[in-house]
Protein backbone atom coordinates (compact mmCIF):
# COMPACT_ATOMS: atom_id res chain seq x y z
CA UNK A 1 0.00 0.00 0.00
CA UNK A 2 1.43 3.35 -1.03
CA UNK A 3 0.64 5.27 2.14
CA UNK A 4 0.83 4.53 5.84
CA UNK A 5 -2.24 4.44 7.99
CA UNK A 6 -3.05 7.65 9.83
CA UNK A 7 -3.09 7.74 13.61
CA UNK A 8 -6.42 7.63 15.40
CA UNK A 9 -7.85 11.08 15.88
CA UNK A 10 -7.53 12.96 19.12
CA UNK A 11 -10.65 14.90 18.15
CA UNK A 12 -13.06 15.09 21.09
CA UNK A 13 -16.82 15.45 20.98
CA UNK A 14 -19.61 15.36 23.49
CA UNK A 15 -22.60 13.10 22.88
CA UNK A 16 -25.98 14.49 23.91
CA UNK A 17 -26.49 13.88 27.60
CA UNK A 18 -23.00 12.48 28.09
CA UNK A 19 -21.00 13.41 31.15
CA UNK A 20 -17.60 13.29 29.49
CA UNK A 21 -16.07 13.70 26.06
CA UNK A 22 -15.24 10.68 23.93
CA UNK A 23 -12.88 10.14 21.01
CA UNK A 24 -14.43 10.13 17.56
CA UNK A 25 -14.30 6.56 16.22
CA UNK A 26 -12.37 7.70 13.15
CA UNK A 27 -9.43 5.87 11.65
CA UNK A 28 -9.27 8.36 8.78
CA UNK A 29 -8.57 11.77 10.31
CA UNK A 30 -4.86 12.45 9.95
CA UNK A 31 -4.71 15.84 11.71
CA UNK A 32 -7.42 16.83 14.14
CA UNK A 33 -6.07 17.79 17.52
CA UNK A 34 -5.20 21.31 16.35
CA UNK A 35 -8.56 22.12 14.74
CA UNK A 36 -10.50 25.01 16.31
CA UNK A 37 -13.46 24.11 18.49
CA UNK A 38 -15.93 25.45 15.90
CA UNK A 39 -14.89 22.72 13.47
CA UNK A 40 -15.53 19.85 15.84
CA UNK A 41 -18.51 17.57 15.29
CA UNK A 42 -21.17 16.19 17.59
CA UNK A 43 -22.79 12.79 17.47
CA UNK A 44 -26.10 12.16 15.77
CA UNK A 45 -25.98 8.49 16.71
CA UNK A 46 -23.36 6.32 18.32
CA UNK A 47 -22.80 2.59 18.72
CA UNK A 48 -20.30 2.09 21.54
CA UNK A 49 -18.84 -0.97 19.80
CA UNK A 50 -17.95 0.94 16.65
CA UNK A 51 -14.42 2.07 17.61
CA UNK A 52 -13.36 -1.52 18.25
CA UNK A 53 -14.90 -2.65 14.97
CA UNK A 54 -13.29 0.15 12.99
CA UNK A 55 -9.90 -0.72 14.44
CA UNK A 56 -10.10 -4.23 12.99
CA UNK A 57 -8.28 -3.48 9.76
CA UNK A 58 -8.42 -7.07 8.51
CA UNK A 59 -12.19 -7.07 8.09
CA UNK A 60 -13.80 -8.55 4.95
CA UNK A 61 -14.65 -6.86 1.70
CA UNK A 62 -16.83 -3.87 0.93
CA UNK A 63 -18.93 -3.87 -2.24
CA UNK A 64 -19.33 -0.64 -4.23
CA UNK A 65 -21.88 -0.33 -7.04
CA UNK A 66 -22.40 2.57 -9.43
CA UNK A 67 -26.15 3.31 -9.62
CA UNK A 68 -26.44 6.54 -11.61
CA UNK A 69 -25.22 10.15 -11.80
CA UNK A 70 -23.63 10.72 -8.35
CA UNK A 71 -25.17 7.74 -6.58
CA UNK A 72 -22.97 4.88 -5.48
CA UNK A 73 -24.23 2.07 -3.27
CA UNK A 74 -21.77 0.99 -0.57
CA UNK A 75 -22.36 -2.33 1.22
CA UNK A 76 -20.52 -3.18 4.42
CA UNK A 77 -19.40 -6.66 5.55
CA UNK A 78 -22.37 -6.70 7.98
CA UNK A 79 -24.77 -5.84 5.15
CA UNK A 80 -25.30 -2.15 5.96
CA UNK A 81 -26.00 -0.21 2.76
CA UNK A 82 -25.46 3.47 1.95
CA UNK A 83 -26.69 5.37 -1.11
CA UNK A 84 -24.70 8.53 -1.85
CA UNK A 85 -26.31 11.73 -3.19
CA UNK A 86 -29.61 9.88 -3.09
CA UNK A 87 -32.30 11.41 -5.33
CA UNK A 88 -34.97 8.75 -4.85
CA UNK A 89 -33.41 5.81 -6.68
CA UNK A 90 -30.79 3.38 -5.41
CA UNK A 91 -31.48 0.43 -7.66
CA UNK A 92 -33.38 -2.54 -6.21
CA UNK A 93 -31.99 -1.85 -2.73
CA UNK A 94 -33.63 0.25 -0.03
CA UNK A 95 -30.50 1.58 1.69
CA UNK A 96 -30.10 1.78 5.44
CA UNK A 97 -28.50 5.21 5.03
CA UNK A 98 -29.00 7.85 2.34
CA UNK A 99 -26.80 10.92 2.04
CA UNK A 100 -27.96 13.93 0.02
CA UNK A 101 -26.71 17.26 -1.32
CA UNK A 102 -28.88 20.06 -2.65
CA UNK A 103 -27.10 21.78 -5.54
CA UNK A 104 -29.54 20.17 -7.99
CA UNK A 105 -32.55 17.88 -7.76
CA UNK A 106 -30.46 14.99 -9.06
CA UNK A 107 -28.64 14.92 -5.70
CA UNK A 108 -31.51 14.87 -3.22
CA UNK A 109 -35.22 14.22 -2.85
CA UNK A 110 -37.88 15.79 -0.69
CA UNK A 111 -39.61 12.42 -0.52
CA UNK A 112 -37.11 9.71 0.44
CA UNK A 113 -38.41 6.18 0.80
CA UNK A 114 -39.89 6.03 4.32
CA UNK A 115 -38.19 2.65 4.78
CA UNK A 116 -34.78 4.40 4.84
CA UNK A 117 -33.96 4.71 8.52
CA UNK A 118 -31.21 7.32 8.23
CA UNK A 119 -31.44 10.25 5.80
CA UNK A 120 -28.48 12.61 6.12
CA UNK A 121 -28.70 16.01 4.44
CA UNK A 122 -25.42 17.61 3.45
CA UNK A 123 -26.80 21.03 4.36
CA UNK A 124 -28.53 22.33 7.46
CA UNK A 125 -32.07 23.62 6.70
CA UNK A 126 -31.87 25.65 9.91
CA UNK A 127 -28.69 27.42 8.84
CA UNK A 128 -25.03 26.85 9.55
CA UNK A 129 -23.09 23.70 8.71
CA UNK A 130 -24.63 20.23 8.81
CA UNK A 131 -22.88 17.95 11.29
CA UNK A 132 -23.24 14.18 11.09
CA UNK A 133 -21.49 11.41 13.02
CA UNK A 134 -23.63 8.32 12.59
CA UNK A 135 -22.80 4.71 13.35
CA UNK A 136 -24.97 1.87 12.06
CA UNK A 137 -23.48 -1.51 12.96
CA UNK A 138 -20.08 -1.61 11.18
CA UNK A 139 -20.59 1.60 9.16
CA UNK A 140 -19.55 5.04 10.47
CA UNK A 141 -20.61 8.12 8.47
CA UNK A 142 -19.40 11.67 9.01
CA UNK A 143 -19.29 14.82 6.88
CA UNK A 144 -17.10 17.80 6.07
CA UNK A 145 -19.17 20.85 5.00
CA UNK A 146 -18.13 22.90 1.94
CA UNK A 147 -19.64 25.93 0.18
CA UNK A 148 -21.67 25.95 -3.02
CA UNK A 149 -22.52 28.54 -5.64
CA UNK A 150 -26.02 29.94 -5.24
CA UNK A 151 -28.38 30.34 -8.19
CA UNK A 152 -27.90 34.11 -8.02
CA UNK A 153 -24.16 33.76 -8.59
CA UNK A 154 -23.09 34.22 -4.99
CA UNK A 155 -21.72 31.76 -2.48
CA UNK A 156 -23.85 29.76 -0.05
CA UNK A 157 -21.68 28.76 2.91
CA UNK A 158 -21.88 25.13 3.98
CA UNK A 159 -24.39 24.18 1.27
CA UNK A 160 -22.63 20.92 0.37
CA UNK A 161 -21.03 18.09 2.31
CA UNK A 162 -18.21 15.72 1.60
CA UNK A 163 -19.46 12.50 3.19
CA UNK A 164 -16.92 10.03 4.54
CA UNK A 165 -17.74 6.38 5.15
CA UNK A 166 -15.48 4.41 7.47
CA UNK A 167 -16.05 0.68 7.12
CA UNK A 168 -13.94 -2.47 7.24
CA UNK A 169 -10.88 -0.29 7.93
CA UNK A 170 -11.42 1.58 4.65
CA UNK A 171 -11.93 5.34 4.37
CA UNK A 172 -14.30 6.15 1.50
CA UNK A 173 -15.06 9.75 0.54
CA UNK A 174 -17.76 11.22 -1.72
CA UNK A 175 -17.15 14.85 -2.76
CA UNK A 176 -20.83 15.55 -3.47
CA UNK A 177 -21.41 18.61 -5.65
CA UNK A 178 -18.12 20.27 -4.77
CA UNK A 179 -17.69 23.76 -6.24
CA UNK A 180 -14.34 24.97 -4.91
CA UNK A 181 -10.81 23.89 -4.14
CA UNK A 182 -10.28 22.50 -0.66
CA UNK A 183 -8.47 24.36 2.10
CA UNK A 184 -5.85 22.95 4.43
CA UNK A 185 -8.54 22.80 7.12
CA UNK A 186 -10.76 20.79 4.77
CA UNK A 187 -7.96 18.29 4.14
CA UNK A 188 -7.29 18.05 7.87
CA UNK A 189 -10.93 17.22 8.57
CA UNK A 190 -11.10 14.71 5.72
CA UNK A 191 -7.93 12.86 6.66
CA UNK A 192 -6.99 9.71 4.80
CA UNK A 193 -9.22 8.54 1.93
CA UNK A 194 -8.48 5.14 0.44
CA UNK A 195 -11.31 5.51 -2.07
CA UNK A 196 -12.44 8.85 -3.54
CA UNK A 197 -15.70 9.42 -5.46
CA UNK A 198 -15.20 12.52 -7.55
CA UNK A 199 -17.47 14.51 -9.94
CA UNK A 200 -15.81 14.89 -13.32
CA UNK A 201 -18.18 17.06 -15.37
CA UNK A 202 -15.78 20.00 -15.13
CA UNK A 203 -18.49 22.67 -15.34
CA UNK A 204 -21.36 22.37 -12.89
CA UNK A 205 -18.87 21.35 -10.21
CA UNK A 206 -15.21 22.29 -9.74
CA UNK A 207 -13.06 22.17 -12.86
CA UNK A 208 -11.47 18.90 -13.91
CA UNK A 209 -8.09 20.46 -13.18
CA UNK A 210 -9.23 21.27 -9.64
CA UNK A 211 -10.67 17.80 -9.12
CA UNK A 212 -7.41 16.31 -10.39
CA UNK A 213 -5.47 18.37 -7.85
CA UNK A 214 -7.68 17.05 -5.03
CA UNK A 215 -7.26 13.45 -6.16
CA UNK A 216 -3.48 13.86 -6.36
CA UNK A 217 -3.18 15.53 -2.97
CA UNK A 218 -5.33 12.91 -1.23
CA UNK A 219 -3.33 10.14 -2.94
CA UNK A 220 -6.29 7.80 -2.70
CA UNK A 221 -5.63 4.23 -3.80
CA UNK A 222 -8.84 4.21 -5.87
CA UNK A 223 -10.59 7.12 -7.60
CA UNK A 224 -14.17 6.53 -8.78
CA UNK A 225 -15.47 9.10 -11.29
CA UNK A 226 -19.12 10.19 -11.22
CA UNK A 227 -21.32 13.11 -12.30
CA UNK A 228 -20.20 12.85 -15.91
CA UNK A 229 -22.30 14.24 -18.71
CA UNK A 230 -21.47 13.99 -22.42
CA UNK A 231 -17.83 14.97 -22.22
CA UNK A 232 -15.30 12.16 -22.63
CA UNK A 233 -13.90 10.72 -19.42
CA UNK A 234 -10.40 10.99 -20.89
CA UNK A 235 -10.31 14.73 -20.22
CA UNK A 236 -10.40 13.97 -16.51
CA UNK A 237 -8.01 11.05 -16.80
CA UNK A 238 -5.47 13.32 -18.48
CA UNK A 239 -5.33 15.30 -15.23
CA UNK A 240 -4.01 12.21 -13.43
CA UNK A 241 -1.08 11.01 -15.55
CA UNK A 242 0.47 9.13 -12.61
CA UNK A 243 -2.69 7.11 -11.95
CA UNK A 244 -3.38 3.77 -13.60
CA UNK A 245 -6.74 3.42 -15.39
CA UNK A 246 -8.92 0.35 -14.92
CA UNK A 247 -12.04 0.30 -17.12
CA UNK A 248 -14.59 -2.27 -15.97
CA UNK A 249 -17.46 -3.94 -17.83
CA UNK A 250 -19.27 -4.42 -14.51
CA UNK A 251 -21.03 -1.76 -12.45
CA UNK A 252 -19.72 -3.03 -9.11
CA UNK A 253 -16.61 -4.43 -7.45
CA UNK A 254 -15.48 -5.67 -4.06
CA UNK A 255 -12.47 -4.27 -2.24
CA UNK A 256 -10.66 -4.64 1.07
CA UNK A 257 -7.59 -3.12 2.65
CA UNK A 258 -5.60 -6.10 1.42
CA UNK A 259 -6.69 -5.68 -2.19
CA UNK A 260 -6.20 -1.93 -2.61
CA UNK A 261 -3.91 -1.34 -5.60
CA UNK A 262 -0.32 -0.42 -4.87
CA UNK A 263 -0.42 2.28 -7.55
CA UNK A 264 -3.20 4.89 -7.39
CA UNK A 265 -5.87 3.78 -9.85
CA UNK A 266 -8.94 5.32 -11.49
CA UNK A 267 -11.61 2.64 -11.77
CA UNK A 268 -14.25 3.48 -14.37
CA UNK A 269 -17.28 1.29 -13.72
CA UNK A 270 -19.90 0.43 -16.32
CA UNK A 271 -22.45 3.22 -16.68
CA UNK A 272 -20.11 6.02 -15.67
Amino acid sequence: MHHAFALLSALLILAPGAAAAQSVPSTCIAVAENLPETLRATYVSMDAKAPMRLAQLSRDEVRITYVHHSTYLIESPDGVTVATDYSGFAGPTVPDIATMNKAHATHFTEFPDPAIENVLKGWNPGGGPARHALTVEDMYVRNVPTDIRSFGGGIEPDGNSIFIFEVAGLCIGHLGHLHHRLTDEDYAQIGRLDILMVPVDGGYTLSQEGMGEIAKRLRSSIVLPMHRFRGPIDRFLDRLPDFAVDRRSEDSFSVSLRTLPGRPTVIVLSGV
